[in-house]
């Protein structure tokens, strides 16, 4: 039997090895949080897209999705798209794109957009981290926006396709295209040397013979597609899409 100074010796290095090791996960805890790539995004810039994310949430809560459905998640012209469902037929769909979204905020929503859909591929589209905004990031920090909600993807779902479409040629953005088509080229190169991940260059088929953007295949704005425009977009994609599903 132990003596009571033996008792209170093993309780106190006990409760000691306790303490160190509580200080030690709390100190790892804040030293990943410092190191996270995430750190330098303000909440404030994104809490205009939490009425968003909540309207998924709620299609989520009254809608049935089937279990092979394809996951098309990104900004808006993901959520533009009228006629989705029907150019993916047969293929069922989810639609979870939302205006203005850049990967600066969409990482932090991802987990809550895949919500506990079983799905067979996810398709994303995301053209604005790189607008002329003094918030825009450089091509290389959207690449590990890009990289980050890759793994946020795969967390939940570690085989299935990943899509990235790349971000459209457009007359309103076309001063900054020589940056956002640094990040295309990126993330084209992140999908070659990655199992799963393809590009889908739409690039090309958007420039004239001249190289510029074709302005007949969008609304005024010059920014957003138009029913030719969305036409010529469904058919590449789900033509991917077709050659992925071949393959996988």
């Amino acid at each position: 039997m132990l003596t009571l100074e033996h008792q209170i010796f093993k309780s106190v290095v006990l409760n000691r090895n306790f303490l160190y090791a509580l200080v030690l996960m709390i100190g790892t805890s804040v030293l990943i949080s410092a190191c996270s790539p995430l750190r330098k995004y303000d909440s404030k810039d994104r809490a205009w897209a939490l009425p968003e994310i909540e309207a998924f949430e709620q299609l989520d809560a009254t809608t049935d999705y089937a279990d092979d459905a394809i996951l098309f998640i990104g900004s808006s012209s993901i959520r533009l798209w009228k006629t989705l469902e029907a150019d993916m037929n047969p293929y069922a769909v989810i639609q979870r794109g939302y205006g203005g979204a850049h990967f600066r905020d969409m990482v932090f929503f991802t987990d809550r957009i895949l919500a506990d859909h079983k799905l067979s591929m996810v398709v994303c589209f995301v053209a604005n981290d790189i607008s002329g905004s003094s918030k825009d990031g450089t091509p290389q920090e959207v690449l590990g926006l890009f990289k980050h909600f890759v793994k946020q993807v795969r967390a939940k779902h570690p085989s299935i396709p990943i899509l990235q479409i790349a971000v459209t040629p457009t007359q309103s953005r076309w001063k900054h295209w020589d940056k956002i088509n640094q990040v295309n080229q990126l993330m084209q190169a992140y999908c070659e040397e990655t199992d799963k991940l393809y590009f889908v260059n739409t690039v090309p088929t958007y420039l004239d013979a001249k190289g510029q953007p074709k302005p007949e295949w969008f609304v005024r704005d010059q920014l957003h597609l138009n029913t030719k425009g969305y036409e010529v977009w469904s058919g590449l994609i789900k033509s991917e899409i077709e050659r992925v599903k071949a393959l996988n």
